[in-house]
């Protein structure tokens, strides 16, 4: 399997946060470089807005409108499909599950 192509640089940082990096490092298993690159990655976060804010948002039954097929977020009004091939329950509960332009996959929880 081919290595992904990855990019040098040098980094300067303080003693002090040098060895806060290297004993987070130790605990996590990791060697200070790939720590590094795992906390970068997490603070930058790939996909869009919806992708990153919506993902994994609880929904009330009640708020997906049947007759439009819309559902107000954050907002802003999306299109909605359901998982599974039954009516929106007025009742239940919905996690939002993927997120596509303006149409949201919504699982019955």
């Amino acid at each position: 399997m081919a290595k992904e192509k990855q990019k040098r640089f040098l980094l300067r940082m303080d003693e002090d946060l040098f060895q806060r990096l290297s004993a987070a490092a130790d605990a996590d298993g990791r060697s200070i470089n790939a720590y590094i690159v795992h906390l970068l990655s997490r603070s930058a976060p790939t996909g869009n807005w919806e992708q990153r804010q919506l993902i994994g948002r609880s929904l009330a039954g009640k708020e997906l409108d049947p007759d439009t097929g819309l559902v107000l977020v954050a907002g802003i009004y999306y299109r909605y499909l359901l998982e599974s091939p039954e009516a929106p329950d007025p009742n239940a509960s919905y996690t939002i599950t993927e997120s596509h332009g303006n149409i949201l996959t919504l699982k019955k929880i």
